[in-house]
């Protein structure tokens, strides 16, 4: 591949990946306003129009009435309120929609000039279905929240959230993958010191991941809003009521948020301890400026979830702790990619 066309893929790549992180963003937004069931259809093709006109307006508010948010929750909301929740989930779907035309075009144009091999048009093509089944998933997602019980299923709610944090890591790495070779060569000794340890890093992460979607869903961050202590113990009582045992750690707003709290302690922990463990080896400048991120990034994302909390959860903190999770996740999978192995490959 020529240095052109190098840097022309890694730019629409790069590019790809802030367009979801603009997406999950919008999608944290659309969750605390409450707007992800306002769009009671899925139109892939059609629904990129919103209602123009006031009949178009009074239908689409008509259908939202039959479903249970409305009749349960949003009983005497006015059109102009429902234009508000509409809004942020029509903005959510556009940025998907966006997304996929972002990633067809350049694909196509990639393709008929014969400037992707065939390992990396596999990686794009792969991208591609895991972009759809992402936008599948959303509206399995929405559908939870529009039969019984006017809320979207925690369960569904992690899924799809897993599922775009996966889609920027593998854009991410397949874009370092194709610059490889402007990365300093890390040392075998740092590889395997360093690499386990970042290892288990992210799969703390990704835990943490989980638990904040399992906060958000079941409204566990709008309940024991002090900190340090929660319910004004360190390890409060009360965290194991439902039967069997096991539903607690997934179900019990309570216990989610405790866990979501302790895994939020056990990152701050561990990450400066890896931090300070990388000051005796030789790592590269840019293993060196990695590290540095990956400590601001937790330090950042720590706090912003502290002010969350104590905060009651406003829509502008909350979107920021979502990006938080971003930019925490995305600085660990560089520095997991910068210890790779030998070659940096």
């Amino acid at each position: 591949m020529d240095s052109h066309t190098q840097k022309q893929i890694t730019t629409w790549l790069i590019s790809a990946c802030l367009l979801i992180f603009l997406m999950v963003i919008i999608g944290g937004v659309t969750r605390l306003t409450r707007s992800g069931l306002s769009m009671v259809e899925w139109h892939p093709i059609s629904g990129i129009m919103p209602p123009l006109t006031d009949i178009a307006w009074e239908t689409e508010f008509e259908k939202y009435q039959q479903y249970p948010e409305y009749q349960k929750l949003n009983q005497g909301m006015t059109l102009p309120q429902f234009k508000f929740i509409f809004f942020w989930e029509y903005v959510h779907r556009l940025i998907g929609r966006l997304l996929g035309v972002f990633f067809i075009i350049p694909f196509a144009y990639f393709l008929i000039q014969k400037k992707l091999n065939p390992p990396l048009m596999k990686k794009l093509l792969f991208m591609f279905i895991l972009g759809g089944l992402q936008g599948l998933y959303g509206w399995y997602m929405v559908k939870s929240g529009l039969i019984d019980n006017p809320h979207v299923s925690h369960y569904r709610l992690a899924g799809h959230l897993l599922l775009a944090f996966g889609l920027m890591a593998y854009i991410l790495w397949t874009a370092l993958t194709i610059n490889k070779e402007r990365f300093t060569p890390s040392s075998i000794y740092n590889k395997e010191k360093l690499q386990p340890v970042l290892n288990w890093i992210l799969a703390v992460i990704v835990l943490q991941i989980i638990y904040g979607a399992f906060t958000a869903g079941l409204k566990a961050g709008y309940g024991w809003n002090t900190f340090p202590k929660m319910a004004g113990e360190w390890v409060p009582s009360g965290l194991l009521p439902l039967t069997p045992w096991y539903l607690n750690l997934i179900e019990h707003n309570f216990t989610v948020q405790f866990i979501h709290r302790l895994l939020g302690w056990i990152l701050s922990m561990l990450i400066p301890g890896f931090w300070r463990f990388c000051k005796g080896f030789e790592l590269t400048s840019q293993q060196e400026k990695a590290v540095d991120w990956l400590l601001w990034a937790i330090l950042v994302q720590f706090g912003l979830g502290v002010l969350t909390l104590i905060m009651v959860v406003p829509v502008w903190l909350g979107a920021l702790h979502q990006a938080g999770a971003v930019v925490l996740f995305m600085t660990a999978v560089y520095n997991r990619f910068l210890f790779v192995n030998s070659d940096g490959s």
